[in-house]
């Protein structure tokens, strides 16, 4: 047995395939100084094919598994039009008289040396985007073919030293089993997007094994506890041949709860609904029973295309979401960029922490144009549902008054025009700054629900970024600091009468029941994969114990304690 990185869970069982190295060697050709146009001419071309070829896959996994695993691609755009990169590899071109080749090989081969000393994680699987772009580049330049995965042999688990995006989107579920990676880890794209297509993966395994893995061995692995067997015996097979069944018996359970209310054991009631960023997640969403849309993101309307979207192009999405979700309520957030999150058109400023910068609201309430136009379509759509507006990381009560005043005047604006909607329309805020939670009594007399994102304000609340891996550790979704937040939170909406909901990904976590059931938030919003196995919890769990459970996490002043707590809270149904 060897023991990895469980990335993605699931289990395999299967014969290996190894995937060769996506790697070439390069003679070192000098040029002559007549030849440098020419190979400037070649390394643009490169870069011109290389990112139509990016562009394309980043649609392809837009269309097979959503908008946020395809801005992966974004980071691999980014390079190509990273300044630093470029000019390294044209500075060898031009000081060095090489050719672009090898230019882009010795540059490649730079950078990733640079990442991989550096003692952050991060950065290692960041160097494997650089090589993904820099090895798609040099295939061009070397006019060398696309190493193909085989699709006409029987399934196999994919091993491979690492796997790139670009690999990745060419998988086929129906001939990959699982994979096994030398390097990375459970924040690497390659664990992002297995999880995703659903395909197990255990990582890093690199010095784990003396010989390397061979084409046709026989393998187990467990993308859950992150082990791999190799030739395992009759009764290891037959051991994780039996979790196999059990998973597969579990996920088609769980899909026959898909129209059944979420129902504590002892009667109370929550409602289960999904955050979606197109159409296609939510037919996902409905499909496993989501009650309405929780959180819309629209920011993905504004990605993948060359200008804003024009307020008709916003407004046919929008009503075919209302009318899709039949009467449910859908919430529409509304632009939240900037961050780690950019548009291709939209030259936002250079800034030390952009987290902390020019986005969101602040961008909105900046370029009132953007906003009426998006305001307008979304009013229009409330004529066809249960349309809710939101707005993204609110942090005054001057900021809701003049995004307040927009949406009147957007109203006004239709009005003009003789245009319906719901003149009703409720309005909401994100609870996601600090701020916010703290001045939330003040905030609630001026909209009608709170909507808390977890994700951004644990963040803000430990300044911890949690996708930098040297601090991820600190990065505490049940911090005492956090859960005070949310009680803040919660009784300034319950004095004021609002209703407020839950949308982070803290809602989705079956471990928060109790912190939901003893604040009494009964609305939580998750991604539509979450959907049933939080129901499944919620009707094998008694309101009463899980509200003991909860005001005890609430008298503990660690974190560990109150995550232990909650852990041995949940226990599994087989056990009931």
């Amino acid at each position: 047995m060897i023991i990895g990185i469980g990335a993605a869970p699931g289990v395999a069982i299967g014969r290996a395939f190894v995937l060769p190295t996506w790697e070439w060697d390069v003679p070192d050709q000098k040029m002559d100084v007549v030849d440098l146009t020419r190979e400037f001419e070649r390394l643009t071309e490169g870069i011109r094919t290389s990112r139509c070829e990016i562009e394309d896959m980043k649609k392809e996994v837009k269309e097979m598994v959503g908008p946020e695993e395809s801005s992966i691609f974004d980071a691999h755009l980014a390079i190509l039009e990273d300044p630093v990169f470029m000019s390294e590899i044209k500075g060898i071109i031009e000081r060095q008289y090489k050719a672009a080749e090898v230019a882009v090989k010795e540059a490649i081969d730079h950078f990733v040396t640079m990442f991989d000393l550096l003692d952050d994680e991060y950065m290692k699987e960041r160097a494997t985007d650089i090589k993904d772009v820099g090895n798609r580049l040099l295939k061009h330049l070397l006019g060398a073919p696309e190493i193909k995965l085989p699709s006409d042999t029987q399934p196999y688990i994919l091993v491979a030293k690492e796997l790139s995006p670009s690999q990745l989107v060419h998988l086929n579920p129906k001939h990959v089993l699982g994979i096994v990676t030398l390097i990375g880890g459970k924040t690497s794209h390659s664990a992002i997007m297995s999880r995703a297509i659903g395909i197990p993966l255990v990582a890093g395994l690199e010095g784990r094994r003396e010989e390397p893995f061979q084409t046709g061995e026989l393998l187990v692995i467990d993308g859950e506890e992150g082990v791999v067997f190799i030739d395992p015996d009759e009764e290891t097979q037959r051991v994780y041949e039996e979790k196999q069944r059990k998973l597969q018996r579990k996920k088609e359970q769980l899909q026959l709860l898909a129209q059944v209310d979420a129902v504590t054991r002892d009667g109370e009631h929550l409602t289960l609904a999904a955050n979606i960023s197109s159409l296609r997640e939510l037919e996902t969403s409905l499909k496993h029973g989501a009650q309405g849309v929780g959180l819309f993101r629209t920011e993905f309307l504004y990605m993948d295309r060359s200008e804003f979207p024009s307020e008709d192009e916003q407004f046919d999405v929008y009503r075919r979401i209302a009318q899709g979700a039949a009467g449910q309520p859908v919430v529409i957030r509304t632009l939240d960029i900037g961050g780690d999150k950019q548009l291709d058109y939209f030259a936002l400023p250079e800034e030390d922490n952009p987290f902390l910068g020019y986005r969101a609201i602040r961008i909105s309430l900046d370029r009132p144009d953007l906003f009426l136009t998006q305001l307008r379509a979304i009013l229009r759509a409330s004529a066809f549902g249960e349309v809710r507006v939101l707005y993204p990381m609110i942090s005054s009560v001057d900021e809701v008054l003049q995004a307040k005043a927009l949406l009147k005047r957007a109203m006004e604006q239709l009005d003009d025009r003789g245009e319906a909607y719901n003149a009703d329309i409720p309005v909401g805020i994100m609870i996601e700054v600090p701020a916010a939670a703290a001045i939330a009594d003040l905030l609630a007399e001026e909209v009608d629900f709170f909507s808390i994102g977890t994700n951004d304000l644990v963040q803000y609340v430990l300044a911890v970024d949690r996708m930098n891996e040297q601090i991820a550790h600190m990065y505490h979704p049940y911090h005492p600091a956090v859960l005070r937040m949310l009680r803040m939170t919660v009784n300034a909406a319950r004095e004021r009468g609002i209703e407020v909901s839950v949308c982070g990904e803290l809602a989705g976590d079956e471990r928060a029941i109790p912190i939901w059931l003893e604040l009494g938030i009964s609305k939580l919003s998750m991604s539509p994969q979450s959907l049933l196995r939080v129901k499944h919890r919620v009707l094998n769990t008694s309101a009463a114990e899980a509200r003991e459970t909860g005001r005890q996490c609430f008298g503990l002043g660690r974190s560990g304690e109150i995550e232990r707590l909650l852990s041995e809270f949940v226990i599994p149904v087989a056990e009931r």
